[in-house]
This record gives structure tokens, sequence and C-alpha cells, in this order.
């Protein structure tokens, strides 16, 4: 008998037809001899139905209060979904976060699962029990409600695998896996077998929406195998998986986007110890996430920082910096610029083949596109480019490294 956690997105219990096939898929997992946890979201379009209602009554809602708030949408799920399998002869139970011993950390809002505690749930399973489990949601050490943050179901599911050391963690959306890049975009793209953690971490930090990048960091911590398949039919999905040899042999294996970036750069910033830290140090407490940064010293002994985030945060980032480069220097000069997007390339075997950075930038020269910024690791060559142009791009680096064709 195998142990399966799987995770419904809010696509996949967006009505009550769909919440009636996740309970036959999970009885079928059942007939099979299989223990299932099923760790799901909200109902799709709940969750911001209620920030509608919440900004409707405040304008500046309590984070505190939205924890309260949002944690009622898995409720919701979780108890319809345990009633669908009842109603199929299933014997099922629904557990909240802090029933299922979800201990979080951190700010409202943006909670860190910090332990879990599964005895309930291992009795639940005992009794021979299908466990539904709310993602998205624990319970401070003060006993506060507490969300996690987007990806929070994913994450919620991960976990819940590697406390209950299941089989496999089976992450179940609207999609039928990992594809060498966005298949609306590239009509040609290729659905993966298989990725490894390092690889799908970068995809996913680098724009690639089937995963939020700290779920599958927690997945590589904790050695969780997890596939990425649809609810809406049974096609075998993506393997996320730790690396193995044969998995070299691909330069590259995804391209990946991500619209709606901001660049922002600070000019005339004495070039000394510590101001580096400053500055990121002001972002960091506005909780600005930021993503690529290029940084060097100008012909006039002056430094220049410039980074890029995503451009909802860019008016938080704004305000946070302009009283630090006051203090700076009175040469120092914040300059913003929206409408750029990210353009990356992804695969392990970047680490044993030399010239992928040219070839992309060749494909992109090619098509008449200018690139921006540009970073790189041992497994990612990432560029800006102009927004209006990111779909260009994918096409043409994705056609020239040849993604469409399965690897021989």
């Amino acid at each position: 008998m195998a142990l399966i956690v799987q995770k419904y997105g809010g696509t996949s219990v967006g009505s009550l037809d769909r919440i009636r096939n996740v309970a036959q898929r999970i009885k079928s997992l059942r007939e099979e001899g299989n223990q299932v946890v099923a760790v799901v979201s909200a109902m799709g379009g709940v969750t911001d139905k209620l920030i509608g209602m919440a900004k409707d009554l405040s304008s500046s809602p309590s984070e505190r209060e939205m924890d309260v708030l949002l944690s009622t949408g898995e409720q919701q799920s979780i108890a319809l979904v345990a009633m669908a399998l009842d109603e199929i002869g299933v014997d099922a139970v629904s557990v909240t976060g802090r029933q299922a011993g979800i201990v979080t950390t951190g700010s409202h809002t943006r909670g860190k699962i910090d332990s879990i505690d599964p005895k309930m749930m291992e009795g639940y399973l005992a009794e021979g029990k299908v466990i539904i489990c709310a993602g998205f949601q624990g319970v401070r050490v003060d006993g506060m409600i507490h969300t996690l943050g987007r990806g929070g179901s994913d994450l919620t599911a991960i976990a819940v695998a590697s406390a209950l050391k299941a089989e496999i963690c089976q992450i179940l959306t609207d999609v039928d896996g990992v594809y060498t890049s966005d298949p609306r975009v590239v009509k040609d793209a290729r659905k993966l077998p298989e990725v490894s953690y390092d690889e799908m971490l970068e995809m996913a930090s680098s724009g690639t929406k089937v995963m939020q990048s700290r779920s599958v960091e927690f997945a590589k911590k904790y050695g969780v195998v997890f596939e990425v398949r649809s609810s809406l039919n049974n096609n075998p999905g993506t393997i996320v998986t730790e690396e193995h040899d044969q998995m070299e042999s691909v330069v590259i294996r995804g391209v990946s986007i991500e619209r709606s970036q901001a660049r922002v750069t600070i000019t005339g910033i004495p070039d000394e110890p510590g101001m580096s830290a400053t500055i990121l140090m002001c972002l960091a407490d506005a909780e600005v996430n930021i993503d690529m940064i290029v940084s060097n010293i100008a012909y006039d002994g002056l430094a220049r920082h410039s980074f890029t985030m995503h451009s909802a945060d860019l008016g938080r980032a704004q305000a946070a910096l302009k009283p630090c480069i006051n203090e700076l220097s009175s040469d120092s000069e914040l300059i913003t610029e929206a409408g750029i997007a990210k353009l990356s390339c992804v695969g392990i075997g970047m680490r044993s083949h030399v010239g992928v950075a040219a070839k992309m930038f060749q494909a992109l020269g090619d098509a008449g596109i200018n690139i921006g910024m540009i970073t790189t690791s041992e497994i990612k060559v990432a560029v800006t480019v102009e927004e209006h142009q990111i779909e260009d791009a994918a096409r043409a680096v994705h056609a020239v490294f040849g993604l469409d064709k399965a690897p021989v």
C-alpha cells in the first residue's frame, strides 16, 4: 500500500462538478489500495472575492484579520470535497492547517512552515480514512491563524508529504506538466517527462507558473519526489526529482518568461564599503523582493547599481529608496523603468557544455531583439528585453536550441 499526497488547486475544485471529479479520482486511488491525503486550495475565484470584500470594508485591512478571512476559503473546499467522497462511499475527513499540525512563523499573510506534527493525520490514516487537508494555512505558536502567501497550497502538500514520508506528492493542476516553454506562447513547446530540483527551481524563479520556487526548495531540502500533472485527465505528468547522470546530456531543459518586471537604477553611489548593504537593507525592510542585480563603477569613480523586481513592487521600492539614497550622496539619483520582461534559459547541461550564452544571444540578435541586463548562474542564463518583444524572444531561443524535439 502506497501513501500518496495530492494537491488540487483552485481550478480543479472550481465548481461542484469539478469537486465530484476530484472525489472520483481519489476514490480510484483508494480502490487501487493506496492511502491518500489530498491538500486542497480554495475554489477558483473565492480568495479574490474575499480580498475584494475586505477592501470594500477597509482601505487598509489588518493582515491578522486577512489571515482569518482568507483561511476560510480552503476550509470551505475541504468540507465540500469530504462530503463528495462520503457520498460515493469513501470514508473521508477534513482537517484544517491547525488540525494537520502545521506550525508556522513569520509575518501575517506571508507565513513560513516551521514544523509539522502529523499525529492526528497518522491516526486518521491508521483508521483507513482519506484525509482532505486545507492548503495555504497553519497556526503560529501563539495560536494565531496564519496563511502562507502565494503558492501556499503547493508548499503545504510538499511539507505534508515529507512529514508523512509519502511515496510521492502529486501536484494536480489545469496543465499536463512542465513544458519546455509556455505552450500558449511557443506552440511547439514539449512536455518534459522529468526535470531536476535545481532546474525546476530556476524555472519557477524565472516565470514558470506551475510551481512557486519555495515549494521546490522545500522538496529538494527534504527529498520529496513530486509530479506535476493534470487533474482533468490521466496523462502522465512531469516528475521532479534528484539529478542523475543522464540529465546532463540535455543542454537546455526549458525557456521561461516573466512579464511585468521593472528596473531600478541608482547612480552616483560612493564607491565605499557598505553602500550596497545599505541600499539592499532598505528594500529588505520594505519586504521588496529583488531579482537580477548588476553593479559597476563609472568613469567618475562613483558606483551604479541596477536591479529588477515585479512591477507591483516598484512603488514600494521607490518609497523605501528615496530617503535612503538622499543619505548616500547628493550626487545619487534614482531612475525607474517599467515595461520590461525577463527571458531565462535553464539546463543542468550548461555545466558541461560551452557556448550556450553565445548561441542564445545570437538568436535574439537575429530576431532583432535588444538585450538589457544579463545574469547567469551555473545552470541559467537570463536577460531582460522589452516586454512587447518577450514572446518573439521566447520563440527564437526555443527554436535555436531545438526544444521542440525530444532528445535522442
